[in-house]
C-alpha cells in the first residue's frame, strides 16, 4: 500500500500535468492565475507554487500582464511507451521518412528527440537512421516556413493569406482560415483544407503551391458541424467531390494482391471463378483515383463509371501515340 507521502507526491504529480495541458491549451492571451486556480480545482497559491515547480523543470511558461501561457515553439512533451507502442510509433516514423520528399527540420528533429526518448536500442537505432534519412534529403526552407505559419495558423485559430497558385491557373491572393491539415497516402505532399473567403467556400490547398503566406492577426471559429473525418471519408486521397462508385475488375494475376490490402473502407469485393476479382468501392470523384487505376496497368479494367473508363482509354491511346 501506498503511505501518505507517496499519494500527495502522485497528486502532486497529477495536479502539474494537468496545470501544463491546460498551459498548452490556453487562448492566445493566456490564463489568469484566479482562472487556473478555478480550472484546476486549487487556490491561487497553489498555483503560483506549481507554475514555479513547471518553470524550474524546463517547461517554457510566458507571463505577460499576469496571464499565463506555453511557447508552443519551445515545449516538449514527455511520454512514456511500452515496447509495442514503440514499435507502433516506428511504423509512423517509417512512414513519415518515406513520405518527406525533402529536409524537413521538424521532422529531423521529432526523430531524434523520438529516439533518444526510448529506452529500447534496437528501435532507437532504427528511428534515429530515418532522422538521417530525412536529414541528407535536400532542404526547402521556404515550403518549411510556409508549413510553419499554416501550423501556427491552425493551432491559434488565425486567418492566413495565402498566394497560390494552381496547375496552370494565375496566381491568386486569398484568406484562408485553416481548418485541418492532412497528408495523402500515395505521393509526397501536404494540404490545408479550410474556409476560402476568396470564393466564400470550404476549398482544399496543396502547400507546395503555396508561394507566399502570411499569418493574419484576425481570429476565426471552426463550425461546429465541421469534422474534417466525416469530411475526407469518402476521399481517395483529399479531394472532397460528389461520390460516384468505382466498379474495377483486376485479373488473376493482380487478385491476391488485391485482395491482401483494404484500399478504401468502402470497398467491397467478389472473386470469380478464373481467379479474378471485383473491387468496388465509392469514393470523392474520380481525379484522384485515376492514376492509381493506371498504375495496374493491363492488369485492371475499368467496368463503371464511363467517365473513368473513357479517361484510363484517352490515356492508354495517348501511350499508343507516344511510342509509334
Amino acid at each position: 500500500m501506498m503511505n501518505s507521502a507517496e499519494n500527495r507526491l502522485r497528486s502532486k504529480a497529477a495536479r502539474l500535468r494537468h496545470l501544463e495541458h491546460k498551459l498548452y491549451n490556453a487562448p492566445p492571451n493566456g490564463y489568469s492565475v484566479i482562472e487556473l486556480a478555478k480550472l484546476c480545482g486549487v487556490n491561487r497559491r497553489t498555483i503560483y507554487r506549481d507554475l514555479d515547480t513547471l518553470s524550474e523543470a524546463g517547461v517554457p511558461i510566458w507571463e505577460h500582464h499576469g496571464r499565463y501561457g506555453l511557447d508552443r515553439s519551445k515545449y516538449l512533451a514527455t511520454i512514456r511507451l511500452n515496447l509495442n507502442e514503440a514499435i507502433a510509433l516506428f511504423f509512423a516514423a517509417r512512414l513519415l521518412s518515406h513520405h518527406s520528399d525533402e529536409h524537413n527540420p521538424h521532422i529531423v528533429s521529432a526523430l531524434d528527440q523520438l529516439a533518444a526518448g526510448l529506452p529500447d536500442q534496437t528501435i532507437a537505432g532504427h528511428i534515429a537512421r530515418l532522422a538521417d534519412i530525412v536529414r541528407q534529403r535536400p532542404p526547402d526552407p521556404h515550403y518549411v516556413t510556409i508549413l510553419e505559419l499554416l501550423t501556427r495558423g491552425w493551432a491559434e485559430r488565425r486567418m492566413v493569406r495565402i498566394c497560390y497558385r494552381a496547375p496552370n491557373r494565375p496566381l491568386t491572393e486569398r484568406d484562408i482560415a485553416p481548418y485541418f491539415l492532412e497528408v495523402v497516402r500515395t505521393t509526397p505532399g501536404v494540404y490545408v483544407i479550410g474556409y476560402d473567403r476568396l470564393r466564400d467556400d470550404l476549398r482544399t490547398f496543396k502547400v507546395e503551391r503555396i508561394e507566399h503566406a502570411e499569418l493574419l492577426d484576425e481570429q476565426f471559429s471552426i463550425p461546429a458541424d465541421f469534422d474534417p473525418y466525416t469530411h475526407l471519408a469518402r476521399s481517395w486521397e483529399v479531394m472532397n467531390e460528389a461520390e460516384v462508385t468505382i466498379h474495377l475488375r483486376f485479373s488473376p494475376q493482380a487478385a491476391p494482391r488485391i485482395r491482401e490490402t483494404r484500399w478504401h473502407h468502402s470497398q467491397q469485393l467478389f472473386n470469380h471463378a478464373d481467379g479474378s476479382c471485383d473491387l468496388c468501392l465509392t469514393v470523392a470523384g474520380i481525379r484522384e483515383i485515376l492514376g492509381w487505376v493506371l498504375s495496374w496497368g493491363t492488369e485492371v479494367e475499368v467496368i463503371e463509371p464511363e467517365d473513368l473508363r473513357a479517361e484510363v482509354i484517352n490515356h492508354a491511346r495517348r501511350i499508343l501515340d507516344k511510342y509509334k
